[in-house]
């Protein structure tokens, strides 16, 4: 029991850093060694870490990965994000259309795509139109969280909270895409105002064709298959079967080496789930978890404030993935547990915002434009923190309501 325990801990405290001191382990190694040694130490047996596995958010992830390769190969991101930005005129409406590109790819293609897409087409028009490029990099961070918020394939919290509490695609979406929409305008609202200056000292602006790399049979393939799937989706279908077909009928292919699609999937974010799944279940053995249902009896865990409160606090210091899995035993424990789920996926995602290290899709954007613009840890938060608070603030009324 203690050394569960003790693993438990040492890996959190790693995920929170982000390393072990001295040595070159990362967050997916440390969920490795975990891992391990609750095995080493017979917390768990093989079976039991088998089982402990919640293959269908593993699936999920691992198909949804390959359908945004094929989208993200074929060009079709880029592609649509040109054409948006190609007929926007004026500092405003061109932030307002990078925020609604963002936001809505971002509800049904992985937030963290949409990071990598859209930063260099960003700077690539900032640069010709002579903008500075902060304020259009900030929208694509934080809006790609807000509109991830709105599915169960937004972000990888959401497919793990999709897999664990049942709740389908369509009820999802139907609670939260509210929420997505609301904190997608809040984002807007909160950086044309600190930009307010700047925004406003360009009345208008004419993009030129944007250098866009299109394999047109692909895109159409990708784009048709990715429709069948959100359809599949919002029809009731399992979600992780939809996405692994969809992903395979992407693999058939003559016009892209597999290779170059096996490039684009995350492999460590894969591992870094099945490791945390069974730190968790090691854990879960001891009275740790009798222990944290206590604590959320008297910390009112039912309240949706009051969760979504810790949950954004947590998220911020181990990240989105094990601050969700750290609160799974008591969820199931709530008196509306479905209730629990969704604020949970609320807040845990939109608490990305808040600083440059509370998302992959903030640190996305921060790296790929450092040799641009470096975006500061304080430039960053006073942006975030009134997008944060004012969207969990919104988020909170809308379920409490």
């Amino acid at each position: 029991m203690l050394a569960a325990v003790l693993i438990f801990t040492a890996t959190y405290l790693v995920l929170a850093v982000g390393r072990i001191p001295f040595l070159r382990v990362d967050r997916t190694g440390a969920a490795i060694v975990g891992a391990s040694l609750m095995l080493a130490f017979n917390v768990l047996t093989v079976e039991e870490a088998y089982a402990a596995i919640n293959y269908d958010t593993i699936i999920l992830l691992f198909g949804m990965m390959i359908v945004v390769a094929n989208l993200r190969v074929s060009g079709f991101f880029g592609l649509v994000s040109a054409w948006v930005v190609r007929h926007t005129h004026g500092p405003l409406a061109l932030l307002a259309a990078i925020v609604a590109v963002s936001g809505v790819f971002s509800a049904f293609f992985v937030n963290d795509t949409m990071c990598l897409v859209l930063t260099p087409l960003v700077l690539e028009v900032a640069r010709a139109l002579k903008l500075r490029p902060t304020p259009y990099l900030l929208a694509v961070a934080m809006a790609s969280n807000a509109g991830s918020v709105a599915t169960i394939t937004g972000n990888p919290q959401n497919m793990l909270i999709g897999s664990l509490s049942g709740i389908s695609y369509r009820e999802f979406a139907w609670t939260l895409a509210p929420v997505g929409a609301v904190s997608l305008i809040i984002t807007f609202a909160v950086i044309a105002c600190l930009y307010r200056v700047e925004l406003r000292s360009v009345r208008r602006v004419e993009v030129e064709e944007l250098r866009t790399r299109v394999l047109r049979p692909m895109v159409w393939k990708s784009a048709i298959v990715s429709a069948g799937m959100v359809a599949g989706f919002f029809y009731g279908w399992p979600v992780s079967q939809v996405a692994i077909v969809a992903g395979a009928l992407l693999m058939l292919t003559r016009r892209v080496k597999p290779e170059r699609i096996y490039r684009e999937i995350d492999f460590p974010l894969l591992v870094l789930f099945a490791g945390l799944f069974i730190v968790v279940a090691g854990v879960e053995k001891t009275s740790l978890e009798q222990d944290l249902l206590r604590m959320a009896s008297g910390l009112r865990l039912d309240n949706v404030g009051i969760l979504s409160g810790l949950s954004a606090v947590l998220s911020n210091l181990v990240s989105n993935v094990p601050a969700v899995l750290v609160f799974r035993p008591v969820v199931h424990h709530l008196a509306n547990p479905k209730l629990g789920w969704l604020t949970l996926a609320m807040s845990s995602t939109l608490a990305g915002n808040l600083t440059i290290l509370g998302s992959v899709a903030n640190l996305i954007v921060v790296e790929r434009a450092r040799r641009d613009v470096v975006i500061g840890f304080w430039e960053y938060l006073r942006a975030g923190v009134p997008v944060t608070l004012l969207s969990l603030a919104a988020g909170i009324a809308w379920l409490m309501w």
